[in-house]
């Protein structure tokens, strides 16, 4: 199958458009990927690519965090394995959804208080400070790449933040504290003081319309890096899983960094089925 092909099949199998026309560039000559044999090759085919890059954007999954302590959602003992997702307009419409959206957070809490950056943090951090990096697109929720030195404005947040809370109504943002103290009084989840609509985490939750600005933001990076990595991610949640097939067509390298198969994996001029830290540790301080 043809890589123009390719992409058409992965794009229509989820319902999603075409982005743009297949780069000529790359098109033309097949399915490029390169599965890394072993843990030292991929990491020395990596580098290659990396010093040969001006701008790199890598793209992250909840993969990069799980050696932090977060679990990730779709793998045995993931959280969507233990408690359905709540919609977003199941928490709009109920309280009691809202309530237990709430007290699933509040468990969470000790886990993401502890969690630190991971090796794939910090060597994603060390290339941001070394101005091969511009901004990090993420679809994880849990704030470790500002921790690791990001700035905010450079973290591209296509799912939001789970470290603060916000009014779906008017916008307003609380600190989880407020919304604990307030829960706690009450017995229920609190509304807005300004304008009493609900508050929830500033995440984004299914069915909940994308961020458009981070969205669009994301889209532009993609489409001006010569190298995009996406890391532990399976690819497989639209519309987020569309910006490696952007950045491809635009002319980048890919790589797919993720301990499971993806379907874009075809796609991809390096494929590292490694763990995430050992891959990315080496470039830590680099």
């Amino acid at each position: 199958m043809c890589t123009s092909s390719l992409i058409r099949r992965i794009a229509h199998r989820y319902g999603q458009p075409i982005i743009g026309i297949v780069s000529d560039k790359w098109a033309s000559s097949g399915l490029l990927a390169v599965i890394a044999s072993d843990i030292g090759r991929s990491v020395e085919q990596l580098g290659e690519m990396i010093a040969e890059a001006s701008s790199i954007v890598p793209f992250t999954g909840a993969g990069i965090s799980t050696e932090c302590g977060i679990p990730d959602f779709r793998s045995p003992g993931g959280l969507w394995t233990r408690n359905r997702p709540i919609p977003f307009d199941e928490f709009v419409a109920s309280q009691e959804a809202r309530d237990e959206s709430w007290r699933r957070r509040f468990a969470m809490e000790t886990t993401f208080a502890a969690a630190a950056p991971g090796r794939g943090h910090r060597a994603l951090a060390s290339l941001y400070r070394a101005g091969k990096v511009p901004a990090i697109v993420t679809q994880n929720i849990d704030n470790l790449h500002q921790a690791s030195g990001f700035a905010d404005d450079h973290v591209i947040e296509l799912h939001g933040n789970t470290t603060y809370a916000r009014c779906i109504g008017c916008g307003e943002t609380y600190d989880l504290a407020w919304v604990k103290r307030r829960f706690e009084a009450a017995g229920h989840a609190p509304d807005c003081e300004t304008c009493d609509e609900p508050v929830k985490t500033a995440t984004i939750s299914f069915g909940q319309a994308m961020p458009e600005d981070a969205m669009r933001r994301a889209a532009e990076f993609a489409r001006q890096c010569d190298l995009f990595i996406a890391i532990g991610s399976s690819l497989v949640v639209w519309p987020a899983a569309g910006f490696p097939l952007m950045a491809k067509n635009a002319g980048a390298r890919l790589v797919i960094i993720n301990n499971e198969p993806t379907e874009q994996d075809e796609l991809a001029d390096l494929v590292i089925r490694h763990d995430i830290g050992e891959a990315l540790g080496p470039f830590v301080g680099n």
